[in-house]
């Protein structure tokens, strides 16, 4: 891989994990997709689990190649999930998302954004447990969002309080180191993937 490779601009993925409404991830998750696309490094997506079909009784074991954000999600450096805890973890939905999926998730890095009554670290917490056994790395730096309700305007646009820009800045250059130094990593697992199928990339997998 050239060093052109390595510094090129790397795809970043939110997924917004709640799929409630009304919820507070619409004006947090707006909020997000404005410092983001500020950062001249990475190339945005965003995923709203509540806009994606992932029945249960659909997933397959390794992942569905049915999966309509597969392709999106194995296009993705990096991820950051913007996720809600609810009742002591993380949602149903989340966890659905993660388990449809496998490959994509491989020798790339995640972080978080958390909120809720305690900022969301239980969630945040029990998803570094998680995302190791998908062979990925979780980011020291979170933003966590303590009653992040209390800290909308008149318009329900999210108003940051004082650290909270800062800190998102923070994790995403952690996030960034650990994308690009994954690189390679990503690149010949991918290689020997193709190498042992014998056959051309598969359409919207790893």
């Amino acid at each position: 891989m050239t060093r052109d490779n390595l510094n090129a601009p790397l795809r970043i993925a939110v997924v917004i994990g709640s799929v409630r409404e009304p919820r507070m991830a619409g004006p947090l998750a707006a909020w997000l997709e404005h410092e983001l696309t500020r950062i001249d490094w990475l190339d945005l997506d965003l995923i709203d689990l509540a806009a994606v079909p992932l029945p249960m009784h659909e997933m397959q074991p390794g992942g569905a190649a049915t999966s309509p954000i597969a392709g999106r999600l194995a296009d993705a450096d990096g991820f950051v999930f913007l996720v809600p805890e609810y009742n002591h973890s993380f949602p149903a939905p989340v966890k659905n998302a993660i388990d449809w999926h496998f490959t994509e998730w491989a020798y790339k890095p995640v972080a978080f954004v958390a909120y809720g009554a305690s900022g969301g670290i239980r969630a945040v917490e029990q998803l570094r447990t998680v995302f190791p056994e998908l062979r990925a790395t979780t980011v020291r730096e979170s933003v966590l969002l303590p009653m992040a309700w209390e800290h909308l305007d008149a318009g329900g646009r999210f108003v940051p309080p004082p650290g909270t820009v800062e800190a998102l800045h923070t994790m995403m250059t952690e996030l960034r180191t650990w994308a690009r130094a994954l690189r390679p990593v990503r690149a010949e697992s991918r290689a020997e993937s193709w190498a042992g199928d014998g056959a051309a990339e598969p359409a919207g997998r790893a």
